[in-house]
Formats: structure tokens, sequence, C-alpha cells
């Protein structure tokens, strides 16, 4: 949850509706990691009434993309980090530190 209070799934509602979508319009167009087939109506109904997280980064990125939303703040509202990020975690110290800077931006 954002400093605002705005869930995941909020966001993705706000703005599905803002680009005047259906859930069956937007499920079609978000594809799945495997398979490449379309998510179900179902996926984002139930991640608009935050019942499920978004089940991967790929998921979030599709959002992202199809949504015109911001990737990093997607990722935020997860409450994820994204593949690169996670992937590059490897140093403890590097990590306090970016979060340390990390705090101290969105405080200011």
């Amino acid at each position: 949850m954002s400093a605002d209070g705005v869930t995941f799934g909020q966001a993705i509602s706000k703005a599905r509706k803002g680009l005047i979508l259906s859930q069956k319009e937007f499920a079609g167009r978000v594809r799945k990691e495997k398979g490449g087939g379309s998510i179900s109506p179902q996926y984002p109904s139930d991640i608009e009434r935050d019942r499920r997280s978004p089940s991967s980064g790929h998921l979030i990125r599709q959002f992202s993309g199809t949504l015109d939303i911001p990737q990093d703040y997607l990722f935020a509202l997860a409450g994820r980090l994204p593949d690169d990020v996670r992937l590059g975690a490897a140093d403890p110290d590097k990590v306090i530190k970016a979060f340390a800077s990390f705090r101290k931006a969105l405080m200011e």
C-alpha cells in the first residue's frame, strides 16, 4: 500500500476504468508468461478486490504496459522487488544503504 493508502488492486481498477476497459477486455490484453495465452477475467477481478496479489513480476510488467502505470510504482504497491533489483541484492550492506536512501527520499 502506498502512503496515500492506495492498494495495488485499487491502482489497477482506477487505471483500467480510466481507459474505459472492461475486466474482460483488460484480461484479453495481459499475457501469461508460459504459453502466452491471456489471463482469465476472474484474475483482474480478484486483483482489483485485493483478494489476490500478482503472481509474478511478468504480470506486474504486463499490467504496467497495458494500463500505462510505471512499473516501479506497481512493484512498490505489490510489495515486491523487480527481478533485476532482487537479483542484484547480493551484498547486504548495499541493500541496507539503498533502503535507507529510498526511505529518506520517500519521506522528503
